[in-house]
């Protein structure tokens, strides 16, 4: 994949989907970005940049015309308050959308196609202990997945595969677990866990408060991986010839309150834990990069600690603004 591909990124003008389109046109791609909004935070690089929503099968056509790769990323999601009282709209939503996609890519000639899954696929069973043992790829069946969300997201699997054994797609899945960094959505209701955290705690620090709030006791465990290795990763898996899905993230486990205060000390601030009701997902949820590092000979190299840090920054940033602007 060294010479130069017209690539498609699907979901552009979401968080991840923005950072790959700089991260390809970096690379020397043509990048054409297809999303219903533009990202929020600042200008898209992409060559070509449609505002169209691909639950239509005539956009999803017209995307993925004259493009060899598509890396199908658009879905409606957000943070765990979010997929968890939304299940009937996502799973309408991101059937539509993925359905479409990839019968576009493959009327269009698309030579390769990267599907992004998510743990979110893995079944809840072997989820309700804290201190969980990781998951591998094969764990996802028998399946049971959590919510609406994760269940589509394994059909789209089984849908990828099918149409790489029937039609011939070069397809590639990537099942991420909890990417965060700069540029993502840090409020709203549709966040992830680092940025409500960074959110949180940024306004604390600014306006004086001592104590923050955090859904539950604290005690579930998540594997957070950054932006960066993301990326590397998954521009690493389309040049691979691996078809099966494959886990990328972090396999550091680490609690929402350790979480709390690793975000606490890169402000510098010392704050209190008020533990309230809220949905909080799965009890434990880790990756096991087993196959990562054989497939790929990589994985993911930043630490929790400098990803947070460089995403903290970015939100209390925007938090300081905020406040400005409400003063």
């Amino acid at each position: 994949m060294s010479d130069v591909k017209k690539i498609l990124v699907t979901g552009a003008g979401g968080f991840i989907g923005h950072h790959l389109v700089t991260y390809l046109k970096k690379q020397g791609h043509w990048v054409r970005g297809v999303d219903v909004k533009r990202p929020e935070y600042a200008p898209t690089d992409a060559d070509d940049f449609l505002l169209k929503d691909l639950r239509e099968p005539s956009n999803a056509l017209a995307a993925t015309r004259g493009v060899d790769h598509v890396y199908a990323l658009a879905a409606d999601m957000g943070g765990m308050g979010y997929i968890s009282a939304h299940h009937a709209t996502i799973l309408h939503n991101n059937a539509l959308i993925n359905l479409n996609t990839l019968e576009g890519a493959k009327q269009n000639g698309v030579t390769r196609y990267l599907y992004t899954s998510s743990a979110c696929v893995y079944p809840e069973f072997k989820q309700t202990d804290a201190a969980v043992t990781p998951l591998k790829e094969d764990d996802a069946y028998p399946a049971q997945p959590q919510d609406a969300y994760g269940w589509e997201k394994l059909i789209t699997e089984r849908l990828c595969m099918h149409y790489r054994e029937d039609y011939g797609i070069e397809t590639r899945v990537v099942r991420f677990h909890n990417i965060f960094g700069p540029l993502g959505t840090w409020d709203g209701g549709r966040e992830k866990a680092p940025a409500a955290m960074c959110r949180k705690v940024a306004i604390a620090k600014l306006t004086g408060q001592t104590a923050i709030e955090i859904w539950g006791d604290g005690e579930q465990t998540r594997s957070f991986c950054y932006i960066d290795d993301c990326l590397d990763g998954l521009t690493r898996l389309m040049a691979s010839n691996h078809h099966d899905p494959l886990n990328l993230g972090q396999d550091r486990l680490v609690t929402i309150n350790q979480l709390a205060d690793i975000v606490s000390a890169i402000a510098g601030v010392t704050l209190g834990k008020r533990h309230v009701p809220g949905p909080q997902g799965v009890r434990g949820r880790n990756s096991d990069n087993t196959q990562l590092r054989q497939v790929l000979g990589w994985e993911p190299r930043i630490s929790l600690e400098e990803g947070l840090k460089r995403t903290y920054v970015w939100i209390e940033a925007q938090v300081r603004q905020q406040v400005a602007t409400t003063r």
